[in-house]
């Protein structure tokens, strides 16, 4: 199918040496810049500033994501909604991302990723400061542009893995992609506590969602003028609000839960990925399964730390903040490996689609309806004793503890995929160089064949295949 593509679908990219197009991995591409024998150092250095860019871009991403969590009470005060309904704010956005990652995956697959990127981040800086100026008659539209908000991310969180992908290969990728996913609990953390704490410093929670923007500015300035564009699979290739008035110190308390829970978050969530990261490295090549496993040991682990310290939240502050950094951390080892996964048991034609339709199906399964049935549980189970403030905890309480069990069910579906890991990844590595051959000799017969960029893909894919 991907042959035929190539021979009949014309290239959307204007590159004047294009001659293969969707679905071909041969030396020469269809889009993307093409790697020149002497590019050597220089190109080296530009793979690295590209993921620099990626990352501060991907930090910024969770940033708008978790600064809505940081000021959700100011919000809520606000509009004067339940917590039901503030938790469409979290599943509008998530619906949106989960619905149109799919299409950003087929674009990704076929167009100029970099100029999808751009557009979705014009986008997300857009929607985003827009929703800052929302007011409290026109909650509506705030939802509506939360909406917006995930288009725009969908577009960049789809593409930007793959982009990785195809810039390095092997252990380096491996190590490239848990620094893009460190900044996955980094940037959690910190929109939580810039968020709250902007908030906390203006007495408005619009001005919380200004921040981010502002950053994205040099952020979409970094990715038109320093992201490369690689051919796909370069990498194989080788070449009003109501304000309490509180005392100072009850103010400092405040702030001061908000910034240990950041802290928590972002502290746990990196070593999580480094330690994921390392152990994978470590285990790979003695046990072919090891990438699942370690996933399913840290979802299995993570589940009966989130349940003591949602139990124990109401008895001690402590042992609570203890098992949510110890959960944190078994729960983060799963973020770098599970991108690596995908992206070797896929071949490199169709890892943007693959990455569209990961990121559909778990957030589908995932938090794109959770905060709402949580609220609504919440709410439900609130109206037993309706009078009662420690009632209203007790019922967000209850309603969270769906999430351990939750996190049990993962951890059962990683040990399932152990089972398989090894032949899907054979299975790949194999297609790609039976893809890559028959890009070979339709090249060839045209007078175009490059055997040196043919071999190439072919030692580097056998390489990886005896190293397993």
């Amino acid at each position: 199918m991907a042959g035929n593509a190539s021979e009949t679908k014309p290239s959307e990219d204007k590159h004047p040496c294009s001659s293969q197009k969707y679905g071909s991995v041969s030396h020469e591409t269809a889009e993307g810049d093409i790697p020149s024998a002497d590019a050597g150092i220089k190109s080296s250095k530009r793979a690295y500033v590209a993921v620099a860019v990626l990352c501060y871009v991907n930090l910024l991403n969770y940033m708008d994501r978790y600064t809505i969590a940081g000021v959700l009470p100011s919000i809520q005060n606000y509009f004067r909604i339940t917590d039901s309904t503030s938790g469409l704010l979290q599943t509008v956005f998530i619906c949106s991302f989960m619905l149109l990652a799919p299409a950003f995956g087929y674009l990704g697959d076929r167009y100029n990723r970099k100029v999808i990127m751009v557009a979705g981040m014009i986008a997300w800086i857009v929607t985003t400061l827009g929703s800052s100026f929302i007011t409290e008659e026109y909650f509506w539209v705030l939802v509506l542009m939360r909406a917006l908000v995930g288009t725009g991310e969908a577009s960049y969180c789809t593409i930007a893995p793959t982009i990785i992908g195809d810039l390095f290969i092997g252990s380096q990728r491996s190590i490239m992609i848990s620094f893009f996913y460190i900044f996955i609990p980094v940037g959690s953390g910190l929109g939580y506590i810039l968020g709250s704490k902007i908030a906390s410093v203006t007495g408005d929670w619009h001005w919380a969602l200004r921040l981010n923007p502002i950053l994205g500015v040099p952020g979409l300035l970094l990715l038109v003028f320093l992201m490369p564009n690689p051919p796909r699979g370069a990498s194989e290739m080788q070449g009003s609000v109501c304000i309490e008035h509180t005392s100072y110190l009850e103010d400092v308390k405040y702030l001061l839960r908000n910034l240990i829970f950041g802290v928590i978050t972002v502290v746990t969530g990196i070593m999580g990925v480094f330690v994921g990261t390392a152990i994978s490295r470590k285990l790979r090549d003695r046990l072919p399964s090891a990438d699942p496993i370690i996933c399913a040991v840290g979802m299995l682990s993570s589940s009966p730390c989130l349940f003591l310290a949602i139990v124990l939240a109401g008895t001690s502050i402590p042992v609570t903040y203890t098992f949510i950094g110890i959960g944190e951390v078994l729960l983060s080892l799963n973020w770098a490996i599970i991108a690596d996964i995908l992206l070797y048991v896929v071949i490199p034609t169709r890892r943007a689609t693959a990455e569209a339709l990961q990121i559909m199906v778990c957030h589908l399964l995932g938090d794109a309806g959770s905060p709402y049935l949580l609220g609504i549980i919440s709410d439900v189970v609130s109206k037993l004793q309706a009078t009662s403030l420690e009632w209203r905890f007790h019922s967000l309480e209850y309603s969270i503890l769906i999430c351990p069990f939750i996190g049990v069910l993962g951890g059962l579906f990683f040990l399932f995929t152990a089972l398989y890991i090894k032949e899907d990844r054979r299975a790949a590595e194999v297609l790609a160089i039976g893809t890559a051959g028959r890009a070979g000799r339709r090249s060839e017969s045209l007078g175009q064949f490059d055997a040196g960029g043919l071999d190439s893909v072919q030692l580097s894919l056998v390489e990886m295949s005896q190293a397993e």
